[in-house]
């Protein structure tokens, strides 16, 4: 009976030695398997570079900004005022007055009923030849004119200067330079009048016949 109790206390220590090593078994071929798995795919991704490779990011034009609009200049009445190329611009009480490098003068009335200063509007006059073409008008029924665009069918733009009579009346004039304009002697551009905040108050779309003085 002694040797069987003694054979039988064997066997359970056998069994207790052995547990701990069995139970930490599973655990050490589990990590080695997850980091040998790590291993295997990241020498997998290196070789083949999609996992290290980062794509660029796309990048979005930008658009366009609008052009800057030009303070409104005020002059006095009668102050001649240089408007580049040999063109000459003053105003009255009556409205625009200029002349060009032929000395001829020109003069387009704001008090004549030709026009209607009840609401925002805009005229347009121009000459020029194969140097260049000098484009001038009225703006008017606004105290609060900001800008005046010159505008081709691509959609190119011209800012042009604005002068007015001191106390910043409901009219004004501006004028412009562009490049030579084939045909029509730039009637074709379009003429658009924005407010100080950017709002359009008036478009004048462009002609297809010569543009005389007037």
């Amino acid at each position: 009976m002694k040797k069987y109790w003694l054979a039988a206390a064997g066997v359970v220590a056998a069994v207790a030695i052995a547990a701990p090593s069995a139970v930490g078994a599973p655990t050490e071929t589990a990590t080695a398997s997850t980091a040998s798995t790590a291993s295997t795919a990241s020498t997998a991704s290196l070789a083949t570079g999609t996992a290290a490779r980062t794509e660029p990011a796309k990048v979005t034009p930008a658009k366009a900004a609008a052009p800057a609009p030009k303070p409104v200049r005020t002059v006095r009445p009668g102050r001649r005022v240089d408007a580049g190329g040999g063109f000459t611009v003053w105003l009255t009480r009556d409205g625009k007055h200029w002349t060009g490098p032929d000395g001829y003068e020109n003069f387009r009335s704001v008090v004549d009923g030709n026009i209607d200063r009840s609401q925002p509007g805009v005229s347009h006059q121009s000459e020029g030849d194969a140097t260049g073409v000098f484009h001038s008008g009225l703006y008017y029924g606004t105290r609060e004119a900001g800008r005046v665009e010159l505008s081709d069918d691509e959609g190119h733009k011209t800012v042009a200067t604005l002068i007015a009579l001191p106390g910043r009346p409901d009219w004004g004039v501006w004028y412009a330079h562009t490049v030579p304009v084939d045909g029509n002697g730039g009637s074709s551009l379009g003429v658009t009048l924005y407010d100080r905040a950017g709002k359009l108050l008036a478009e004048l779309p462009g002609f297809d016949f010569p543009a005389g003085r007037g």
